[in-house]
């Protein structure tokens, strides 16, 4: 049975849940910063009189803030975080900033030609986000090669990447290894070696590239 068989261990350094989900996030950033300085204040088992003598405001002014009802200077933040003994940013910790998404239907990719693309090499671009808070940038790409498609290896760039292989056979160049890619087959590497389609093998070639590099800053 399959389910008997054991589960092999995540590779070392793997220690993220992948279904791990947050706490749900307040939308009102002064509600936000509220909640977070009473709860580090509740945690910390100060008083809000503690608190209000420690960072130089009023009872009634901390109430406001904690209840959302007013917004504060940025000094008055700082303040309230050297007080509870916190970065500035834990502060902002529950605020639901806006994320980027992005929904591209079947066929819908933008056909690019990237820089260094060969002849017969088409990618559509399945989405992009910009500026974002992660730091890096994904670029995934629907990658098609026809008979007339060009074999030479010349692609060398920043960042990491991974292919997919959907249809067809290639033999793909990383370095001084070759890949023979099959439908359902994966390779993941350092995009800075030369890599790329080299032996095409049995057509319709398609697969899957995701790009990762950092964002610029």
């Amino acid at each position: 049975m399959d389910n008997d068989r054991p589960k092999a261990a995540p590779p070392e350094g793997l220690s993220q849940d992948p279904h791990a989900v947050r706490d749900a996030r307040e939308r009102n950033l002064e509600v936000a910063i509220g909640r977070q300085v009473r709860a580090l204040r509740t945690r910390r088992r100060m008083t809000g009189a503690d608190l209000a003598g420690l960072a130089g405001l009023s009872v009634g002014m901390l109430s406001k803030i904690e209840n959302g009802a007013i917004s504060p200077s940025l000094g008055t933040i700082s303040t309230l975080a050297n007080a509870l003994q916190v970065p500035l940013v834990q502060l902002f910790d529950g605020y639901a900033e806006t994320r980027g998404c992005m929904h591209v239907k079947s066929g819908a990719g933008v056909e690019i030609a990237r820089a260094g693309t060969r002849a017969g090499h088409q990618y559509h671009l399945l989405g992009h986000i910009g500026s974002n808070n992660s730091g890096v940038v994904v670029e995934p790409y629907l990658i098609v090669l026809d008979s007339e498609s060009d074999r030479f290896p010349t692609f060398q760039h920043e960042g990491i990447e991974m292919l997919y292989m959907l249809d067809g056979v290639m033999g793909y160049r990383h370095g001084e290894q070759l890949f023979t890619m099959e439908p359902g087959d994966t390779l993941l590497f350092d995009a800075d070696a030369p890599h790329g389609p080299e032996v095409l093998r049995k057509f319709p070639i398609r697969y899957l590239s995701v790009i990762t590099y950092p964002q610029a800053r």
